[in-house]
């Protein structure tokens, strides 16, 4: 049985099958529906007649033996009537019986008939006709009534009376088999017409069905990428139906339609690759030009491009350009583009009047060379993408040479493709831009270009071990501009800054090629003398006091302003074998020239060497009894949105109170890591702030300062999450900062912090961004959601170029990687405008508050910021 399901099935799935048996079907419904009909119909016209022709007969034979009656009625006439009408009529006339009346028994006596039946009896008590059909057999009973003639021998009747009853049986002839039978016979022979008819109507139709579905397969089979379909062509097939032609129509229709919005399959998968390449690695930022150049070879299966153009810019009115080949250009082909990249940027709205410093031309695949462009091509096939303003990276427009340019349809597509290169070229050269300056800033200071003091300790490290290897000795100079507040305050920032420029050129000219200088920070230099002895060290420390004699410089109402400095000198390994002792002896040497008069230079004694260690040993005991006496105190610095002015973090700093004096981390936080005990100084900092956010309500985000060792101590994570869950603190509004000026020599150790510290809930800042060698490296490895911009850029970006670019640098970069910025040493109103203005988020310093033992809970849109209601406007 299931074979033969499969079987129909296999039937009713192919056109001929089932256009066959559909003519078939309906056919046979038809004729079966007609045959049984008029079947019934015919029996129906065969019965009405056998019955009238029934009742015609039995009328002539009751007038027949009615006849007898009148003329005596013997019984022996009634019989010969009776057969002569059996006789007349065989296929009608079945019996014929006379039945008397009780009136007419008693005068002439019973006749040897049987009794009357029920109906006999019924016509002689009523005396009306009565027609019965029973089976095959119809009875006719008439009622013989008593007439005036009829009074001569029935004297004991009146007229009308009932004398008896004439019962005429009929059989009715059994045509409906018969006819049943002529139909079966007629059916079979129209049927088998009937399947000849369907089977050739089916093959006709099928025909010519199965010709132009044939012709429309070829058609689809040669269709096989989108190229193929700008040639397909359906055209008029004529289906000989006007339904058929007319649906055929319809899809010839759609086919254009489709051909108008149909993007390859291939185009949109390289789409998706190029989006996987978002994935930007420190080899793409090392090679960013191999990777555009690949970049380049990979768009060809897709679009045939002859070469990629990027335009980036690299100052405010200059722009560079660089073109990338796929194959080695024609010297025409070169000149020619770049006439016309030149006569487009001055022509662009955006670009009028800049200059174009240079255009650098790259090679993907030197194997090949390009053919030759004329004017026409260039303009017919270059698709261009030049930006209304710059976007990451300084990029303003990106170009493909492409043959498929001019193509419509695809043009939507290559605009798409285009916007994601843009923004891929842009974040890799980018990346790039700004790691060459982080690499750059990150070992030196952006002021004056001498090394920083992350530098200054790395060099300062690798002396004391190359000394040691050599058993060499070397000097350490600290040095302190004399008076140099008094030079800020009176003639601004912008010419302090000029005055230290000018004194670190004068310390280079001082010291030989191969000694190393630094700012420490401020007005503070530091200088490493290689290979020198106490004598030669205080040499070099007269030649720069001599040359200081000699220096001066115009200030802007036109004084000649001079300086001074004090220097304190160290020797290794005569005051000290390590770089700590070593600057903390220079340190307290630069401040006793200070304390002599300034303008001297300080080299310690044996009894001075004691006492600087003993102070060492002294501040060691006020850090250990400040842990042990519960004397590390929370401060509280607010930093507020810079585009409300409303203060919605506080930055938490650790204090030690010696009764009326508060002494700062700065004088004690380098000697605690030393003695190991700064985690448990910042586990009592951290219990007291949580105190005191719970008691006053505070309600915002909490910066918290780590010191690097805390990140040895496993459970640092864990147990400020308890300490937050005990003061009902939700770990999202902790931030934890870590410096990025100190160095964490294991980085795999910082990562497990800072995964800890993220599931715990916490999130991560790096504090003094921009300030050592880590910057990128955190910003790539980590999970970065907070940067802090080295105090020393903002306070100085508004004089110094320098330090705006690689602000701008810094604040590209986070927005690019979704990370919130916050700017510190925010000291003046001008500096707080200028940082809302570059989409810096957060700002914090003096201008905003100072640290304070209580934290500001400020209403909502108060602001602590001076003039802070039109600060909005401001930025």
């Amino acid at each position: 049985m299931r074979d033969v399901f499969k079987m129909v099935s296999r039937v009713l799935g192919s056109l001929r099958g089932f256009v066959f048996l559909s003519t078939v079907s309906v056919a046979l419904l038809v004729f079966l529906g007609a045959t049984f009909a008029s079947s019934i119909l015919y029996e129906k016209l065969l019965e009405e007649r056998s019955r009238a022709t029934s009742e015609e007969v039995a009328a002539q034979n009751r007038n027949a033996i009615y006849q007898v009656l009148r003329s005596g009625g013997l019984r022996s006439q009634i019989d010969e009537a009776e057969t002569a009408s059996r006789s007349a009529f065989p296929s009608f006339v079945e019996r014929i019986d006379v039945y008397r009346s009780d009136d007419v028994a008693a005068l002439y006596g019973d006749t040897k008939t049987p009794p009357p039946s029920d109906l006999a009896q019924q016509v002689l008590r009523d005396g009306k006709n009565v027609i019965a059909t029973t089976g095959d057999q119809i009875r006719y009973l008439y009622p013989l009534q008593a007439q005036s003639e009829c009074m001569n021998c029935h004297f004991n009747a009146k007229t009308g009376d009932v004398l008896g009853v004439i019962d005429i049986r009929h059989k009715i002839e059994p045509v409906a088999g018969t006819v049943r039978g002529y139909y079966v016979a007629l059916f079979l022979a129209l049927g088998t017409l009937v399947l000849v008819a369907a089977g050739a109507l089916t093959s006709s139709v099928v025909h010519r069905l199965e010709r132009s579905a044939y012709l429309f397969r070829r058609k689809v089979e040669s269709f096989n990428t989108i190229k193929d379909f700008e040639h397909f062509d359906i055209g008029k097939v004529e289906f000989g139906f006007r339904e058929f032609d007319q649906a055929f129509e319809h899809v010839a229709l759609l086919v254009e339609k489709v051909k108008s919005v149909a993007v390859d399959k291939g185009v949109l998968e390289f789409e998706i690759r190029l989006l996987e390449k978002f994935i930007i690695t420190s080899n793409v930022v090392r090679d960013w030009r191999e990777f555009i150049q690949n970049l380049l070879l990979e768009i060809n299966p897709i679009i045939e491009a002859y070469a990629l153009v990027t335009i980036f810019r690299v100052e405010e009115e200059a722009y560079e350009c660089e073109v990338f080949w796929r194959n080695r250009p024609r010297d025409n082909t070169v000149r020619l583009l770049e006439r016309i990249l030149r006569q487009q940027i001055r022509e662009h709205s955006l670009l009028h009047g800049a200059s174009l410093l240079n255009i650098v031309h790259n090679i993907a695949d030197d194997t090949g060379t390009l053919p030759e462009l004329s004017l026409r091509d260039i303009e017919l096939q270059t698709k261009t993408l030049l930006l209304d303003t710059p976007k990451i990276g300084g990029i303003v427009g990106i170009g493909v040479q492409s043959t498929m340019a001019q193509d419509n349809v695809r043009h939507m597509v290559i605009g798409s493709i285009l916007t994601t290169l843009l923004n891929l070229v842009g974040s890799v050269k980018a990346i790039y831009k700004y790691t060459k300056d982080l690499e750059h800033y990150a070992t030196r200071d952006p002021l004056t270009d001498l090394y920083n003091q992350r530098m200054f300790w790395e060099l300062l490290g690798y002396e004391v071990g190359r000394a040691r290897r050599h058993e060499q000795k070397f000097a350490v100079m600290m040095l302190d501009m004399d008076n140099f507040k008094t030079i800020n305050d009176r003639f601004g920032h912008h010419f302090g800054d000029a005055f230290l420029q000018a004194f670190a050129k004068l310390l280079q000219k001082a010291v030989r090629n191969g000694d190393l200088l630094a700012r420490y920070g401020g007005d503070e230099f530091c200088i490493i003398l290689p290979e020198a002895s106490e004598t030669q060290a205080y040499v070099v420390a007269q030649r720069i006091g001599e040359m200081l004699e000699e220096f001066s410089m115009d200030t802007p109402d036109g004084i000649k302003l001079k300086a001074t400095t004090s220097i304190g000198i160290a020797i290794s390994p005569d005051h000290g074998e390590n770089p700590k002792d070593l600057f903390l002896v220079a340190d307290n040497m630069m401040y006793k020239a200070k304390n002599a008069g300034k303008n001297a230079i300080a080299i310690p004694n044996e009894d001075e060497m004691a006492e600087v260690f003993r102070k060492a040993g002294e501040k060691s005991l006020m850090i250990q009894n400040a842990l042990d006496q519960h004397r590390i105190v929370p401060f509280f610095q607010p930093i507020c949105d810079t585009a409300t002015g409303e203060i919605v973090i506080h930055e938490l700093l650790m204090r030690i109170s010696l009764g009326d004096e508060i002494v700062t981390a700065n004088d004690f936080i380098e000697q605690a890591e030393s003695m190991g005990i700064a985690h448990k100084m910042d586990y009592q900092l951290i219990e007291k702030a949580f105190t005191q956010v719970k008691e006053q309500g505070y309600q915002g985000m909490l910066f918290v300062n780590l010191s690097p060792k805390a990140l040895i101590v496993g459970e640092f994570a864990a147990r400020v999450s308890r300490l937050a869950e005990q003061f009902e603190i939700e770990p999202s509004r902790i931030v934890f900062e870590i410096t990025e000026r100190e160095t964490v020599r294991n980085l795999t150790l910082l990562e497990k912090f800072v995964l800890d510290v993220k599931m715990q809930g916490f999130s991560f800042a790096i504090d003094d961004f921009g300030s050592g060698f880590s910057s990128f490296q955190y910003i790539k490895r980590f999970p970065v959601d907070y940067i802090k911009i080295e105090g020393e850029f903002v306070r100085n970006m508004l004089h110094d170029e320098v330090y705006l670019a690689f602000i701008k640098s810094i604040v590209t970069l986070a927005k690019e990687l979704k990370i919130k910025t916050v700017a510190e040493f925010v000291e003046d109103a001008d500096v707080l405008a200028a940082v809302g203005r570059l989409g810096i988020d957060y700002a914090q310093g003096y201008h905003i508050s100072r640290p304070s033992p209580k934290m500001h809970i400020s209403g909502a849109g108060q602001s602590m910021v001076s003039g802070g209601a039109g600060m909005a406007q401001a930025v």
